[in-house]
């Protein structure tokens, strides 16, 4: 199977320090696979998926899209190509529903009609009925049904990767159970490529269909669920010992 995303020795420094947040991380992820970065705050797992949309640029190795270097890419048009979800979501609060949804199939100027398609389809497919959500602002949504909404939007214009940075860790934990296991039915039926970043080594063993494990920038473990909680790495065992 082809990858839709290859990291090839990836490099960040971060400027006027000397420091590595990345320091030559690779992987690949294919259609179906969710790569779940796994990692304590600054192991460099959010600073992984900005390099990979480019909200940062690397300071070393190579970034794939469909076999295109990302590098070559307009930076805009490259982000209209990868779903990004956030742990704030990021919704426009004086937009609807519709509209938020709505924003990239817009910007890529498709008409009016197809949108409203578009939109209908994917708020029922995160369990947003639309007639009832559809005209309401964000302050009138719970914190589920707000990142609910994101992974719509992120879905727009049918992106062949998604990354997502913690979405559900400021969800209460009933809700954020839902919402995991909810997540996991849908990565399943879209069959995307998918990034999936947490610090929650049981989010990640329930979500991924492989585990990579960051430490200061370094890509430490690559390998399925059932290879991670086998190991016997001191980096994983602390990790799995935490579950």
């Amino acid at each position: 199977m082809s990858s839709v995303l290859e990291v090839l020795e990836l490099r960040y420094e971060l400027p006027g320090s000397g420091k590595n947040l990345v320091d030559g991380v690779s992987f690949s992820v294919a259609a179906g696979e969710t790569l779940v970065l796994l990692g304590r705050s600054g192991s460099g797992k959010t600073t992984t998926l900005k390099l990979v949309n480019r909200l940062l640029t690397p300071t070393g190795g190579t970034v794939r899209i469909a076999s295109e270097p990302t590098a070559a890419a307009v930076a805009t048009q490259l982000r209209r190509r990868i779903g990004y979800v956030i742990q704030d979501i990021g919704l426009f609060p004086h937009f609807t529903v519709a509209a938020n949804v709505g924003l990239l199939p817009r910007l890529e100027r498709w008409p009016p009609d197809r949108i409203a398609r578009r939109v209908r389809e994917l708020l029922a497919l995160v369990g947003l009925e639309p007639g009832t959500f559809a005209a309401r602002f964000p302050h009138e949504l719970s914190g589920g049904q707000r990142q609910r909404v994101g992974v719509a939007r992120a879905l727009a214009v049918d992106p062949p990767l998604l990354l997502l940075d913690e979405p559900f860790a400021a969800l209460d934990p009933i809700t954020r159970l839902e919402l995991q296991r909810e997540f996991r039915a849908l990565a399943s039926r879209l069959g995307k490529a998918m990034v999936f970043v947490t610090h929650d080594v049981r989010e990640g063993l329930l979500l991924g269909t492989r585990i990579g494990l960051l430490e200061t920038g370094r890509l430490t473990f690559l390998g399925t669920p059932d290879e991670f909680r086998a190991s016997t790495s001191p980096a994983v065992r602390q990790f799995m010992d935490a579950a």
